[in-house]
């Protein structure tokens, strides 16, 4: 082989790893700071309770703000820093996650109810490390690599919310909840070291026959509902798990364990339909692919109403989610391929909000109803979202350079 051929050879292969590399570092990123969250998500409730000086009801009304008005500020803001750090993500990503460690160490040095709830807004502004990685991975040449990268970010942000409620727990116990915090920031601080020194992003894209442009208000409109609908039928069911497991039969005195064994389930199917996405992709077209998912994973949520038992609950959550959990990849995937940083954080915050939403929604109906008509509503939602999945095969293509 001639010299120059070799030369070019081993000058691809280098940027191949150093890309691997980089992806490596972003994925590893993005675990840790999902395994902050987690880690002083668990021993939140507790700490309000510990401070607070009002009676219990109204300490369970102030608790439920002080936990969800982060994600409520985030899902608002996040479109604005997608538009931001359209240019350098990987700068703002850095200054996202160190001003998410501060906001940690905000809440340990907190007194009382009043000034925890301003350090979780000061956390809702901070909140938009996801889209800011998948900015990062949009900046791939290949579409399957940056849905193979968005699934794998997937995939690490749901380990890190299986890891670190067991680890904040501990923590908590141990060391105490406003340490517990403080440890939540420097793995967030570190968070922010892998990307730093870890990864390197292109100023522009490198794919000179595409020409990025903004989608049409119907293409975000449906990317928005899909995201949304398929984001509250994998995050309604926390909040309620208690009572859906009561109605099963389940003793009170196997609520936990038996609730943390289908939230384990689900985090499993999450990581393994993610893992599945960039396989799946590359069988099917995306319009038939996402449409079946929507379809199945529709279906699955109105057969949650079947099981008598606790184990088949499960079981049937689990082919649940496998379904719902690559339809975000696959839209933000081609999101991310053909349209700015705006656009991907509005996408993204659907995701968000949904985590907002979902919980809320699940909590109202079965406040006057029973779990049987919260999964008839969920799957109407979803067989409703159809017709959008099917349309997006049809948006026009990027503009030829």
């Amino acid at each position: 082989m001639p010299a120059s051929l070799r030369a070019r050879a081993a000058g691809r292969l280098a940027a191949q790893l150093h890309g691997a590399s980089g992806a490596g570092s972003l994925i590893i990123s993005m675990f840790l700071g999902s395994f902050a969250w987690s880690f002083v998500f668990i021993s939140l409730p507790f700490f309000i309770g510990e401070i607070s000086t009002a009676d219990a009801p109204t300490t369970l009304r102030l608790t439920g703000w002080i936990v969800g008005v982060t994600s409520l500020i985030t899902m608002l803001t996040t479109p604005a820093w997608g538009r931001l750090a359209a240019g350098d993500p990987k700068r703002v990503y850095v200054w996202v996650q160190l001003g998410q460690g501060m906001g940690f160490f905000g809440m340990a040095v907190a007194r009382s109810l009043l000034e925890l709830f301003a350090s979780r807004i000061v956390l809702g502004f901070m909140g938009a490390a996801s889209t800011l990685a998948f900015l990062i991975a949009a900046r791939e040449e290949d579409p399957r690599e940056v849905q193979r990268q968005v699934a794998a970010i997937q995939t690490a942000m749901t380990v890190g919310q299986i890891m670190g409620p067991l680890g904040g727990a501990v923590a908590a116990a141990r060391l105490g909840f406003r340490m517990s915090f403080v440890l939540g920031g420097v793995i967030l601080l570190g968070s922010a070291a892998f990307v730093q020194w870890g990864v390197t992003v292109a100023g522009t894209r490198s794919r000179p026959a595409v020409v990025e442009r903004q989608p049409w208000l119907g293409e975000l409109a449906a990317a928005f509902v899909l995201i949304l609908v398929s984001s509250t039928q994998m995050f309604f069911l926390p909040t309620v798990l208690p009572q859906v497991l009561a109605d099963l039969g389940v003793e009170p005195g196997s609520l936990v364990e038996l609730s943390g064994v289908v939230i384990f389930a689900t985090a499993v199917a999450v990581a393994l339909g993610a893992l599945a996405t960039p396989r799946l992709a590359a069988m099917l077209p995306e319009r038939q692919l996402v449409t079946g998912l929507v379809v199945a994973a529709a279906i699955g949520v109105g057969l949650l109403a079947w099981p008598r038992n606790a184990w088949t609950y499960t079981l049937v959550r689990f082919f649940q989610v496998l379904c719902v959990a690559p339809i975000f990849p696959l839209v933000v995937g081609r999101t991310a391929q053909q349209a700015g940083g705006g656009a991907i954080g509005i996408v993204n915050s659907a995701r968000i909000g949904a985590s907002f939403l979902g919980p809320i929604f699940a909590t109202s109906v079965l406040a006057s109803a029973s779990p049987t008509t919260l999964y008839v509503l969920l799957a109407g939602l979803g067989l409703v979202s159809v017709p959008l999945a099917f349309r997006r095969g049809r948006e026009r293509q990027p503009v030829a350079a």
